[in-house]
């Protein structure tokens, strides 16, 4: 003991002392939440206070929600059942004991275990569509959802594409097949491919699938890219693959820790998937085709690996830069730098 505390370190009956005195303080911030609690009543209540408590942790917002409001009520609405959308026209409504139990929870959870919150009520939503999600797949958070709202539209000045005309899509690194789900609802006529690396992901996607009722126009493939899909070719190609550099894996967040590390690995500049599926685009889409993908802040480092290619950059409500669209007729001159 006596050389431990010479290296400045603490004596067993130290730290045993030192143990006791903090327990306490534990059971006092407990209390202190249990306290608060019993003197909720309705949605508004139990937002504002879960915003509060998330606020005074300092937990990392970057998983489908910007704030902690916005996660709160994403929590308090799984508790009581309601889309998001719901949650605010019904501020006014008590919560039921069970339900403010399964919310009181669930924040004590978010904060303690640093675990996104769609890991905890395995649920998600993207353009007001749930998805079940849970450890084998990275939280979606895509721009790329909005853009088929919206640039493939009748009435978007920037129309990529008609929508009818789209016929055969494959989303690469489909994940929890959330993309291929949003784009079988932009294109009703077109058949998808949602293919994927992780069995686990694409276990589920499957439910996803399922639960959406789309079996008969996904198809879910499991590969290292382009490697399942032989000889096929789509007027459509998505995709959100890993784009993290190895600066940003090294101070990832917490939370993000909880994800698989395979979802976000792009490689030293974040882009050696991305310039695997430029590459490959060419041989797999249709004449008339296009490339959609999102590559979160790396746009410098793409233009600088491809410096020819006519690069559409698109923006959306949350994002500048972030996704770019490429014809399929300007592949045959783009080569890396």
């Amino acid at each position: 003991m006596a050389k431990t505390a010479a290296r400045g370190g603490h004596s067993e009956a130290a730290t045993r002392s030192s143990a006791k005195k903090r327990r306490p303080a534990r059971a006092t911030a407990k209390s202190d939440v249990t306290a608060a609690a019993t003197e909720l009543a309705t949605i508004f209540d139990y937002v504002g206070f879960a915003a509060a408590r998330l606020t005074r942790a300092r937990v990392t917002f970057a998983h489908g929600t910007t704030d902690p409001v916005a996660e709160a009520a994403f929590l308090v609405g799984e508790a009581m059942n309601l889309h998001p959308d719901e949650v605010e026209p019904n501020a006014a409504r008590r919560v039921p004991k069970a339900a403010a139990q399964r919310i009181l929870g669930w924040v004590e959870q978010r904060i303690t275990t640093r675990k996104p919150a769609a890991y905890l009520v395995k649920r998600m939503y993207m353009r007001g569509l749930p998805f079940y999600v849970d450890e084998r797949v990275i939280v979606p958070r895509s721009f790329i959802g909005e853009i088929l709202d919206s640039h493939f539209g009748d009435d978007h000045p920037l129309r990529l594409r008609d929508p009818a005309a789209v016929t055969r899509v494959l989303d690469l690194c489909t994940g929890s097949g959330c993309l291929a789900i949003l784009a079988a609802r932009a294109f009703p006529d077109a058949r998808i491919d949602a293919a994927d690396l992780s069995e686990d992901a694409l276990a589920v996607a499957a439910r996803n699938v399922r639960e959406h009722s789309l079996e008969n126009r996904i198809t879910l493939l499991q590969g290292d890219l382009f490697a399942a899909l032989r000889d096929q070719r789509y007027d459509l190609i998505i995709s959100n693959p890993p784009y993290v550099d190895a600066k940003g894996m090294a101070g990832l967040p917490r939370e993000c820790l909880a994800e698989p590390r395979m979802a976000f690995d792009g490689g030293a500049d974040g882009i050696d998937l991305v310039r695997r599926i430029i590459d490959g685009a060419k041989a797999h889409l249709a004449p008339g085709g296009g490339l959609l993908c999102e590559v979160g802040r790396c746009k410098p480092a793409i233009e600088k690996a491809y410096p020819r290619a006519e690069l559409l950059w698109l923006d959306t409500e949350e994002s500048e830069g972030e996704v770019f669209w490429l014809e399929a007729v300007r592949l045959a001159d783009v080569v890396s730098a």
